[in-house]
């Protein structure tokens, strides 16, 4: 059924592979996945077991990364990974089952060892890099200056579990899944981390300040990596889709092609349609099977949206949605005369072009931090009707009237507004929604965070959030909504109102604070949903 192999780098390290091989007589085509987690996952969390593939004529194979599972060395992370992707694909095209075409595949920290290579190392055929991105800050750690807590200490205790794992180390490994089973991670997580994996990248990103883009690593990938076909496949509720939106760009700036599905999916529950998507596409350019171009997400070149609110798929057949006819870049200001957190049909959302006006001041109490539910940060991510988080005193809503004609949001929403504080540090937590026409559920469409610490968050200053991308069809009676809090608990940590104590699991550090929000000049607006690339190379 399987057989394990061995290879040796170029610096003398053992890594540890597992082949699947189909029946008959090879050599085959190969699909190659490097990931941290155990070789005999194999990803199943998300993707087909390595026997279907087998059965469809290709030749698995899925690799310990250094450091984990039965290879040799010290796992470092992201870093370690360039080399060791060109020794495995040397060895690779050198083993008589290969038939010498290669495809990469798997998702999240198996999408990035997919693009990580030196500049001299030949492509595969192609690859499907999924959920994944190349800014260790933006991509796989903070939101709005803000470090993901929830995901961040859960990601990095599997790491640490690992690592206590291979160790023989049981009792540390009882001790971290057992902060993960009870919850008590979200208070002692960082401790645990700092414990047992000290040297691990997910406390390295917790130590450094997510205010200053310049101490983070960005990967780059090889151009002719870029301009290799690919595959790429995201989530409305994933948290690493801005990474595969810059991936896109990235490889559409040097010339590729890279066909974009973004469906309703969260990082690991995925729709049921996107294994056969995946086969299309490695059949497609390994075995030369026509390809695809009809169904859900057609494998021709493109844009594919699932539209969150129609529950339908929409091909595009440019590169870029924006490029569509569509009824212009829409655009709302905000109105309130101060009761937008107690009365929710006082705070107006309003399309036709009026000035915004008034004000509203959100208390934030850190003994009831506002929750996180849904969205993409959140640990109950997806899709959510959060009617009953915006019936919080401490949550200012601003609802538009019911839409006269339907209206498609594609793209990146992008709140800006005038904001400050009674304490030297807040959090702005942004929700948007669509209130059905003839329901009272709010369907949350979009979420998106911005934190400030310091002396400026006392004094009135302009504020830019992006909140996740999204692709939605409103319906005429229906109603758009934003809703603003001072918390998102514990998709981000809770801001304690200075700097002297560290973000984290609300403690008696942490300050009540009043959030004033001047609304003449707040607007939203969409921005695309893909980027122009002028001027800007991959290594950026």
């Amino acid at each position: 059924m399987f057989a394990d192999a061995n290879l040796t780098t170029q610096d003398g390290t053992t890594l540890v592979s597992r082949l699947w091989r189909p029946q008959g007589e090879g050599p085959w085509p190969t699909l190659l996945m490097r990931q941290p987690y155990g070789r005999a996952i194999a990803s199943t969390v998300t993707l087909p077991h390595p026997q279907w593939w087998c059965r469809h004529g290709f030749l698995v194979v899925v690799q310990d990364v250094r450091g984990q599972g039965d290879s040799q060395g010290s796992f470092v992370g992201f870093s370690q990974e360039a080399s060791d992707t060109a020794d495995t694909l040397t060895w690779l095209r050198a083993l008589p089952e290969v038939n010498g075409r290669i495809g990469l595949y798997g998702f999240s920290y198996q999408g990035l060892t997919q693009l990580l290579a030196p500049e001299d190392c030949p492509p595969p055929d192609c690859m499907a890099p999924a959920m994944c991105g190349l800014d260790e800050r933006n991509h796989w750690s903070c939101e709005g200056e803000a470090h993901w807590w929830h995901l961040g200490l859960g990601w990095g205790l599997q790491l640490a579990a690992l690592q206590a794992h291979r160790r023989g180390d049981q009792a540390h490994w009882e001790e971290i899944r057992r902060s993960l089973e009870d919850g008590s991670y979200l208070r002692d997580g960082l401790r645990l981390l700092e414990q047992h994996d000290p040297h691990g990248m997910a406390v390295r990103w917790l130590h450094q300040s997510a205010h200053d883009a310049s101490a983070w690593i960005q990967h780059s990938v090889p151009e002719r990596w870029l301009q290799t076909p690919m595959l790429l496949l995201g989530g409305w509720w994933d948290p690493h889709l801005r990474g595969l939106l810059d991936l896109a760009e990235r490889s559409r700036a040097v010339g590729g092609q890279p066909d974009l599905h973004i469906g309703p999916a969260t990082h690991l529950q995925w729709w049921p349609q996107s294994s056969s998507l995946l086969l299309s596409f490695f059949q497609h350019h390994l075995q030369d099977h026509p390809s695809t171009t009809a169904g859900e997400g057609s494998a021709a070149t493109g844009v594919h949206l699932w539209d969150q609110t129609s529950a339908c798929w929409q091909a595009f057949h440019t590169t870029n949605p924006a490029d569509q006819p569509s009824a212009g870049n829409p655009r709302w200001t905000f109105r309130s005369a101060g009761l937008a957190c107690h009365d929710p049909s006082e705070g107006s959302l309003i399309s036709n072009g009026a000035n915004g006006s008034g004000k509203v001041v959100i208390v934030h109490d850190p003994w009831r931090p506002v929750p996180a539910i849904g969205g993409h940060l959140s640990p109950t991510a997806g899709p959510v009707d959060r009617a009953s988080v915006d019936q919080r005193s401490d949550v200012a809503l601003f609802t538009s009237a019911p839409l006269g004609q339907s209206l498609q949001l594609s793209g990146r929403p992008m709140l800006q507004l005038v904001g400050f504080a009674d304490q030297p540090g807040f959090d702005l937590c942004v929700a948007l929604s669509r209130l059905p026409a003839g329901s009272e559920s709010v369907q949350q469409l979009s979420t998106g965070v911005l934190r400030t610490i310091g002396q400026n968050a006392l004094h009135p200053r302009t504020l830019t959030l992006e909140l996740q991308a999204l692709h939605a069809s409103l319906n005429p009676g229906d109603r758009l909504r934003l809703s603003i809090a001072g918390a998102a608990w514990p998709a981000i940590a809770v801001n304690p109102g200075h700097p002297d104590a560290p973000c984290g699991a609300p403690t008696a550090d942490c300050r009540v604070i009043s959030i004033e929000l001047q609304l003449d000049t707040a607007h939203l607006q969409m921005l695309p949903l893909l980027l122009p690339q002028t001027g800007r190379t991959p290594a950026d």
